[in-house]
């Protein structure tokens, strides 16, 4: 009873979060500077007439609250608008792009979860091996370095240089879309499992300090069975709290890396919209990406009553 309270209060928290993010996406650009009609009919010379038309085609001309809620009720139709450049639905141009955008963001996740995962629990139950310091020097490198940065030396290195994976573009289907989504993965994972090696480090070493670790060890269990009963289950809590982080990110942080690749997803899509102010586009990108991270978020913490028994009894995460 206590877990179903906290789950009731957790989606209505969920929901004020989405209602008060679309707020502020949607004051923040009608706040922006320049006009969208002009922006639209560029250099060619428009009467007055024509300028109200097209303001009143996109409700331009109404009051500031009026717009934002008749474009809420739309939303929660499932309706993003209609894009000012191309007069295409926010959706029809987002579904046009998510393919390559999700792709993307799952392959990095895998890479993430691959790499970062057995590298921090290996770290963190040799604390002060050569094998400890080499990952945590990895790691640190890794956040160190920005995305944009590693992008380029990929380019370069495995692209130009040695012509090992295609440089543009996002392929074909299957092992070809795959192919050419080897690099911007990497660039886009590289951070992250710098971070989720950390994450988990700090974990098992936390475990690995516990008494019952050191019991079991007295006991003559081996190296290897301690390390999946004690060590792997018990870090999950920690490291479930970064993989949400990283999945949110990896579908949502694609902006620098699609535009470093020359991918058609959505983070390419956002910054041509911003550099043309197509404001229904931008708003409906920016909203898609909001509600991906707070609901990532949400499955964290479902994630945590599922996990931790006593998260179960207590009704909350702690």
């Amino acid at each position: 009873m206590d877990a179903l309270i906290f789950l009731v209060r957790r989606l209505g928290t969920t929901v004020l979060l989405l209602v008060i993010v679309s707020f502020l996406i949607y004051s923040l650009l009608a706040l922006s500077p320049g006009d969208p009609v002009r922006m639209l009919l560029g250099t060619r010379p428009a009467s007055p007439e024509l300028l109200a038309s097209i303001r009143a085609e996109y409700h331009l001309d109404a009051p500031f609250l009026t717009r934002y809620w008749d474009w809420l009720g739309a939303v929660v139709r499932g309706d993003l608008g209609r894009s000012i450049q191309s007069r295409e639905t926010v959706t029809a141009l987002m579904g046009q792009r998510l393919g390559v955008t999700v792709q993307l963001g799952l392959f990095s996740f895998v890479l993430v979860l691959l790499i970062g995962l057995p590298a921090g629990m290996l770290a963190g139950t040799r604390r002060g091996s050569a094998t400890d310091r080499a990952v945590t020097l990895a790691a640190l490198a890794g956040m160190s370095a920005p995305v944009f940065v590693i992008g380029l030396v990929l380019l370069y290195v495995l692209g130009l240089a040695t012509g090992l994976f295609p440089i543009f573009g996002a392929g074909g289907a299957g092992l070809d879309r795959l192919w050419h989504l080897t690099l911007p993965a990497i660039a886009l994972a590289v951070a992250q499992i710098a971070v989720v090696t950390r994450q988990t480090r700090a974990a098992a070493m936390g475990v690995m300090a516990k008494d019952f670790v050191s019991f079991a060890r007295s006991r003559g269990l081996p190296g290897s069975r301690i390390w999946r009963t004690y060590a792997l289950r018990n870090s999950a809590l920690p490291v479930v709290t970064s993989a949400g982080m990283v999945l949110a990110y990896s579908l949502s942080g694609t902006v620098l890396v699609e535009n470093i690749f020359g991918l058609p997803g959505l983070g390419s899509l956002l910054v041509t919209s911003v550099g043309t102010k197509d404001i229904p586009v931008v708003q409906g990108l920016t909203l898609i990406t909001a509600t991906v991270v707070i609901v990532v978020n949400l499955l964290v913490d479902l994630c945590y009553l599922v996990l931790d028994p006593r998260a179960r009894h207590t009704g909350g995460v702690r």
